[in-house]
């Protein structure tokens, strides 16, 4: 049953929810107040009645001049008002009219302080069904062998909080109706922008990010919400467009090998006996691996749009320098690679990614150079430096900047038919970034230097935490940032 409600409760519009909840809390505050007025009223008018009934006691304490009181003592004519005078033995030594040959009917002491003390009482031979408040003071010489006893029925009392209780029980449920009927009007309009804003989001299709909700002129919280909304939109529509040009930039790079593979193919097998495969095949495996190449860095893009979990060992730096070195030298006979400027420099990071960054340098480089490449590696103020410079025709001021985006290509030095893909230093970007390192171009006259810096291992970590979560050695998370893509 318990279940059931729950499911049924949290199935309800939250207009209803929190009407049916405003209405609990105007019931119970209601209720709580009506239910505190009557007791204060209560205590307030029998505090009145028994200074009532202890003045008119005074009145007949002070009346009595000796300590053995004759005839009846005076009472209201109607009966409301009765009085028995009792002394110390518990004997009747008087009364008023309406009690007049009774027994004692009081039976609580008066205070020894001479302060008036009241009880209530039920059953007094006075022909009715209700309470009495009676207060009792002693009297006589002395203030000691008599007491005065005074008792008023508490029926107006009774009537007054029966009147009043009977206008709460009838009251209250029409106020409730009503504020209940005022909330939901209200909840209505309140919610409404919230309904508009979002009829609007469901109208905008996965094709046409680019619209955006209506403002509320408000700046309260619904302002806020729809311009959150807003700035989530187009977040998405930049992602939606990245991943688009992405995509659209991949299949073109795709298709040129692709389509070379193709193409010498089908020549040679439609004229396989002029077709020299030992001509060919040099060809066929340049072409096979610009796309394998090609289709390698494709996947370590999308590896780092994952946001991969880097791990957090010590590294050293020079260590994977030489590597690389080593791999590219055959690769690149006619390239001089001068590492004579490398120095020790140990840093915390993935030895995987930072060999995949030292590769993509020297690759670049190699492939622009003229004679030379020189690498050097040497620490500065907490930080490594990692510089990979080349003798070609260099990078203009201008694109600076650009040349970090994916598929970019300056100019025919730089053209697709050197063998780049456009990739080599958006990967670098993305790595070093995430290792909280930075990459620039600089000036080599001629050529092009870029710089690498990232931090020792050992150094105390200055950088904020940006949300990419790394992971250490230890198995522990570690946070690490990833800066914003300049383009691309």
């Amino acid at each position: 049953m318990g279940r059931s409600f729950a499911r049924w409760w949290a199935g309800c519009s939250l207009r209803l929810r929190l009407t049916a909840a405003a209405a609990l809390v105007i019931a119970a505050g209601l209720a709580g107040a009506g239910v505190l007025l009557v007791a204060w009223l209560h205590a307030g008018l029998i505090r009145q009645l028994d200074q009532t009934a202890t003045q008119r006691a005074s009145v007949v304490a002070a009346a009595l001049t000796s300590g053995k009181p004759s005839g009846s003592l005076p009472g209201s004519e109607d009966g409301s008002t009765a009085v028995q005078v009792v002394d110390n033995r518990g004997r009747v030594q008087a009364s008023s009219a309406n009690l007049e040959g009774e027994p004692r009917l009081f039976s609580f002491p008066a205070s020894g302080s001479g302060e008036p003390r009241a009880r209530s009482v039920h059953g007094l031979p006075l022909g009715q069904e209700a309470t009495w408040r009676a207060v009792a003071l002693p009297a006589g010489p002395g203030r000691g062998p008599l007491t005065v006893y005074v008792a008023l029925p508490t029926t107006s009392v009774d009537r007054g909080l029966a009147q009043l209780t009977t206008a709460f029980t009838m009251g209250v449920p029409v106020a409730v109706a009503l504020l209940t009927t005022v909330g939901w009007v209200l909840l209505g309009g309140a919610l409404r922008p919230v309904e508009l804003l979002r009829a609007q989001a469901a109208d905008i299709p996965a094709s046409d990010l680019g619209r955006r909700l209506d403002v509320p002129p408000a700046r309260d919280e619904l302002g806020r919400l729809a311009a959150t909304l807003n700035d989530l939109l187009a977040r998405l529509d930049t992602a939606g467009r990245q991943q688009r040009r992405f995509i659209a930039d991949a299949a073109h790079e795709l298709r040129s090998p692709v389509s070379s593979l193709r193409a010498q193919l089908e020549v040679a097998l439609q004229h396989p006996g002029t077709t020299r495969w030992d001509a060919l095949a040099p060809d066929l495996a340049a072409e096979t691996w610009r796309l394998s190449r090609l289709i390698d860095d494709l996947v370590q893009l999308a590896r780092l749009d994952a946001r991969p979990a880097y791990r957090q060992d010590p590294v050293d730096l020079d260590d994977v320098v030489f590597t690389e070195v080593r791999r590219i030298r055959p690769e690149r006979p006619h390239i001089v690679v001068d590492q004579s400027a490398v120095g020790a420099a140990r840093v915390i990071g993935d030895a995987n990614a930072l060999s995949r960054v030292v590769r993509n340098l020297l690759d670049n480089a190699a492939r622009h150079a003229r004679h030379q490449v020189d690498v050097g590696l040497h620490t500065l103020e907490g930080t490594a430096e990692l510089v990979v410079a080349d003798d070609g025709p260099g990078i203009p001021a201008a694109d600076r900047e650009r040349v970090f985006d994916r598929f970019t290509r300056l100019d025919a030095a730089r053209a697709r038919d050197a063998g780049g893909s456009g990739l080599g230093l958006a990967i670098v970007h993305d790595i070093v970034t995430a290792h909280r390192g930075t990459v620039h171009v600089e000036d080599n006259s001629p050529g092009a230097r870029l710089l690498v810096r990232l931090p020792l291992a050992g150094r105390p970590e200055v950088c904020e935490p940006t949300g990419l979560q790394r992971i250490s050695r230890s198995g522990s998370p570690t946070w690490t940032g990833r800066g914003a893509r300049r383009g691309g």
